[in-house]
């Protein structure tokens, strides 16, 4: 094997290490761009308090799920 930096190689990679960096350098460029315009957003805020006919319309529903009965048995062994 060739010892690069004898060939002259180096070029190439120093040239190979600043075009990464140049394109890197733009896109966090392009990005800082398009981020300016999302600076506005409002919280969300969710409400979290239950009221007393929600309690009863949730239990209700649990109450009918318990209720349902399955429409298939499990068996008692597996085969």
């Amino acid at each position: 094997m060739e010892n690069p930096f004898e060939n002259g190689h180096i070029k190439n990679y120093i040239l190979l290490y600043a075009s990464v960096v140049v394109i890197m350098v733009l896109f966090f460029i392009a990005t800082t761009l398009y981020n300016e315009d999302e600076k506005n957003i409002e919280k969300k805020v969710f409400n979290t308090e239950v009221n007393a006919s929600q309690k009863k319309e949730k239990e209700k529903k649990e109450k009918a799920t318990h209720a349902a009965q399955p429409k298939f048995k499990l068996l008692k062994e597996a085969y």
